[in-house]
């Protein structure tokens, strides 16, 4: 599985950005997916996940700003970003999970040993 991001910028805050991650070499509507951020000096953190039959689970720092979701038939995973803050600022990073850790996708996504493939993230920056 490769895992391809892109639409990361530099933006005031209020503005928008999607991002794009790209899966090849499996289908995306087979995987459980996440976007991950990390932002500098700290640790990586997730921001939204979603499951293999696209159950998404939002952050409680973007929800109700960030969507997730997948296009099967372009075998990609986005994240749209509205409102954008500065503290949104951050390497962001696309994950995937063939299977899910322990065999269950409840409650999928939200820690990184759950995944088995990374992206090489794309950066996002938020100017106030």
């Amino acid at each position: 599985v490769q895992l391809v991001e892109s639409g990361g910028g530099s933006v005031q805050t209020g503005g928008s950005l999607r991002l794009s991650c790209v899966v090849s070499g499996y289908t995306a509507n087979s995987l459980g997916m996440g976007w991950f951020r990390q932002a500098p000096g700290k640790e990586r953190e997730p921001v939204a996940t979603v499951d293999h039959d696209g159950r998404a689970t939002i952050t409680d720092s973007v929800k109700g700003r960030f969507t997730i979701f997948k296009d099967n038939g372009r075998n990609t995973l986005y994240l749209q970003m509205n409102r954008l803050k500065p503290e949104d600022t951050g390497m962001y990073y696309c994950a995937a999970a063939p299977r899910p850790y322990g065999g269950s996708w409840s409650h999928f996504g939200l820690v990184e040993y759950e995944y088995d493939y990374w992206g090489q993230g794309t950066q996002v920056t938020v100017s106030s």
